[in-house]
């Protein structure tokens, strides 16, 4: 089994900054794509932006220049830093993984239980 372990969300005034961290655990061939997605108050879940074990990023519009998503292969961790944050951004983020199961070769797509970013104005 597959489980997604995020950390770093919390409360932060307008303008600043912090760090979500997203590891995979459990028993599996490997990860392919890596990503955030969030979702506020009353709105869709949206996509943040995703990595590829190359390290090939896409952000949305609305966050790219802001932040910045990177991987640790080794460690099977993806980390978000956000800067410049906005009241907007305000949501809960949840971690997302395409995940190749042992033994069957699945393609899995798993989810983290999410971690809320509070950005005050």
């Amino acid at each position: 089994q597959v489980q997604l372990v995020e950390s770093g969300g919390g409360l932060v005034q307008a303008g600043g900054s912090l760090r979500l961290s997203c590891a995979a655990s459990g028993s599996f061939f490997g990860i392919t794509t890596m990503g955030w997605h969030r979702q506020a108050p009353g709105k869709q879940r949206e996509l943040v932006a995703t990595i590829t074990n190359g390290g090939t990023t896409n952000y949305a519009d609305s966050v790219k220049g802001r932040f910045t998503l990177s991987r640790d292969n080794a460690k099977n961790t993806v980390y978000l830093r956000m800067n410049s944050l906005k009241p907007e951004d305000t949501a809960v983020y949840y971690c997302n993984a395409g995940v190749v199961a042992s033994l069957t070769f699945r393609y899995l797509d798993v989810w983290g239980q999410g971690t809320l970013v509070t950005v005050s104005s």
